[in-house]
């Protein structure tokens, strides 16, 4: 079966994984020092209503174990498309989200007759020079045990400026004490893994449609990320975000699932006869 859809065979999956929902399936690439809920809490119960969710942690995040050895973006792909085929799913389109999305480009160049299209936000083919200082300060400060720092480094990089704005201190640092709570064991090996990332070679084999989300007030990953993905794959569909932050708030996430909803609903119907439609 696998010699049939993929061009590289699949690992026995050990990923912790959320499945949920039915219909055609969607495969869930999350971000650095992130996880399914933290990344797509907000519209996992709307998509789950007529699609089934696969939702793998990496190494270090959710239930998965932290990973013994620096991680590598082919081994992590092939495992996010065994996670899907061990829960009955030969194709998905995949949604990835930052780091997901260069997870989710190596997908559907390693395994292109399992992806129906990609959903590609706020990513980035590369580390651009924010992104890579982001990466390289997280690695200092947590070599320090400096973690309290490298929480306010994530609230502040993944805001809008509007909203850091409007945050008074005390709320900032309340949202710096949950995001220090809820950051995971393996955030580091997450953020050395986008310091290594390059798919700008992938980009051009990428055959399945595509849709490019660029949130436009993006300060941890530039916009002129999302536009070099657009640009370097053939037929994607690039949309703005007008002032969306890294982290999209419950507006723009509500503005992104109209626009991913529409683009899921042109693709052809799924011809998975293990997930109903």
């Amino acid at each position: 079966m696998n010699a049939e859809h993929s061009e590289h065979p699949l690992p026995t999956p050990h990923l912790d994984v959320v499945v949920q929902g039915s219909g055609p399936a969607l495969l869930l690439a999350h971000g650095a020092g992130g996880g399914i809920v933290g990344n797509f809490g907000l519209v996992l119960d709307d998509l789950a209503r007529d699609h089934t969710l696969i939702g793998p942690h990496y190494p270090g995040a959710g239930g998965s174990p932290a990973a013994a050895e620096p991680l590598d973006l082919d081994v992590l792909a092939d495992q996010l498309v065994a996670s899907a085929v061990a829960a009955g799913e030969e194709s998905f389109a995949v949604l990835g989200e930052s780091l997901g999305s260069a997870v989710a480009v190596r997908v559907a160049t390693r395994h292109p007759a399992r992806v129906r299209a990609l959903v590609l936000t706020a990513g980035f083919p590369v580390a651009d020079p924010v992104l890579a200082l982001a990466a390289r300060l997280i690695k200092s400060l947590a070599d320090m045990s400096y973690w309290e720092e490298v929480a306010r480094l994530a609230c502040v990089s993944c805001l809008s400026r509007t909203d850091l704005a409007e945050l008074a201190p005390s709320d900032l640092d309340a949202l710096v004490a949950q995001t220090l709570a809820g950051m995971p064991p393996g955030m580091v090996d997450h953020f050395d893994l986008v310091s290594r990332v390059d798919v700008r070679a992938d980009l051009a084999k990428v055959s399945a449609p595509t849709l490019v989300v660029a949130p436009m007030g993006d300060r941890l990953v530039l916009p002129d990320s999302s536009h070099r993905l657009a640009a370097g794959i053939a037929g994607a569909e690039l949309i703005e975000l007008p002032g969306a932050a890294h982290i999209l708030n419950p507006v723009d996430r509500m503005t992104w699932l109209r626009h991913v909803r529409a683009f899921l609903s042109s693709l052809p119907a799924s011809t998975n006869s293990s997930t109903p439609v």
